[in-house]
């Protein structure tokens, strides 16, 4: 192995400089989702393109039908792995919220020894991903080459729904395909706690609607003798959960795995409670399965959730209608093996078997993503908590996250290779809201 204290020393004599470059970046509107700011976005991409070269890599804007990919390879012994990032960021409305310029970024102190990177992306995602480029960049100064081969696939959608990435994985599989990926988009466990993310739950979105008679009904004239859409719909969705917490959808937990005690108890150790997971945002009781963990039930157990539900009058007032139809949008969050496909079908065959007999119900799909499980026991986990240890001088945690990151799922369908998911944001980052902002602390040791 190559002695890496020259790398480090570069890291930390030149921290100014590399937070020039990241300013640069940050300073370009790159709003994917407005079709104003489309020659922002492809600013950002040529800039980003221009820096890679600079340190020796074959970089190039490649077209999509939307906004541009940033491909770029560095030829290097050993394993060839692939990093993965977005340079697209969010819209930053409202603007009156912000206390600064979104894209004039700066450094400010918040506290005595603590000092942020403030600004539009500066953690989602373009910090974090100059974050791995002027590692390589030190590395380079340091011994003129790379420890291994490397390949950077930089998007330019990730904030609007990402739309052409998969076909462009699919036409460029043979070129981007490597050992494993690298995706540095995730978070740390707290400022001096670093973390790997193992597992990430996998989503499918259903809205059904049940409908009855042809036309709104006046309750006096028909109720009690029609048929309710909305009384039939909140049946339903009330069947969907027994008394523990437990989804009641035949064969839901098929594929579903206990997570590991040894790692149930980590989880444990990091101090997580319902009292202070919940009680910030008024709650203080799971409403998951009985018996389980906070984290657990956050990370690593399936959910059937509601989130929206329409049928009749909802305006001012009153009208004493009983509606022709009514609708709810059902998600499944999904761990482990469970399989989108079965779980939406065996939803729509539970529904159907409580329609009566003279109601009838429609379902529209939402997306459906699997799980992404690594091992807890797999060699780059294991490498990468040695490494994170030893920079932050506490044992790296193992977490889990409860939503969904796509592309990791793109990553093992289309190139058939894992990832390690290794982030260096914080939880009050901010990101998406007014005032995103990027700990100095993990930009700089994230370097190192």
């Amino acid at each position: 192995m190559l002695d890496l204290a020259p790398v480090l020393n570069h890291l930390d004599n030149e921290l100014d400089r590399s937070l020039g470059r990241l300013f640069d970046l940050l300073a370009i509107p790159s709003i994917s989702t407005d079709p104003a700011f489309a020659k922002d976005v492809r600013s950002a991409a040529a800039w980003l393109a221009k820096d890679l070269h600079s340190i020796g890599f074959e970089a190039s804007v490649r077209e999509t039908a939307g906004h541009p990919m940033v491909v770029a390879h560095h030829e290097g012994e050993g394993p060839h792995v692939l990093f993965y990032g977005h340079y697209d960021v969010q819209p930053v409305d409202p603007l009156p919220l912000w206390e600064s310029d979104p894209f004039s970024p700066e450094v400010r102190e918040v506290e005595p020894g603590r000092k942020v990177i403030t600004g539009r992306g500066s953690s989602d995602d373009k910090g974090q991903l100059m974050t791995f480029i002027e590692a390589c960049r030190a590395y380079k100064a340091g011994h003129g080459k790379l420890p291994c081969r490397i390949s950077i696939l930089l998007e330019g959608e990730e904030e609007s729904g990402s739309p052409s990435l998969r076909p462009f994985l699919e036409a460029n599989a043979e070129e981007l395909k490597a050992d494993f990926a690298l995706v540095c988009d995730t978070t740390m466990w707290d400022r001096e706690t670093p973390a790997i993310c193992v597992g990430l739950r996998g989503l499918v979105g259903e809205e059904v609607t049940v409908k009855a008679a042809d036309r709104d009904l006046h309750s006096g004239f028909f109720g009690g003798a029609a048929a309710n859409p909305i009384r039939v719909l909140a049946s339903v969705l009330a069947a969907m959960h027994d008394e523990d917490g437990r989804v009641t959808i035949p064969g839901f937990y098929d594929g579903v795995e206990e997570t590991p005690p040894h790692i149930l108890e980590s989880w444990k150790a990091l101090g997580s409670t319902p009292e202070n997971v919940l009680g910030p945002i008024g709650l203080s009781r799971p409403a998951g399965e009985k018996g389980r963990g906070i984290l657990e039930l956050i990370w690593a157990r399936p959910t059937a959730e509601f989130n929206g539900i329409t049928g009749g009058y909802t305006g001012e007032g009153f009208k004493t209608v009983i509606p022709a139809q009514a609708s709810a949008k059902v998600s499944f969050r999904l761990v482990h093996n469970q399989d989108p496909a079965k779980i939406r079908e065996a939803f729509r065959a539970f529904v159907g078997e409580r329609i009566p007999e003279d109601c009838s119900v429609e379902f529209a799909p939402h997306g459906g993503s699997p799980a992404i499980q690594l091992s807890y026991d797999s060699p780059l986990v294991k490498t990468a908590q040695e490494v994170l240890s030893q920079e932050w001088g506490r044992p790296a945690v193992a977490i889990a996250m409860g939503g969904s990151i796509p592309i990791v799922g793109d990553f093992q369908k289309v190139l058939g290779m894992e990832s390690l998911l290794v982030g260096f944001g914080l939880a009050d980052d901010r990101i998406h809201s007014p005032n995103e902002k990027y700990e100095l602390n993990s930009f700089h040791k994230g370097q190192r």
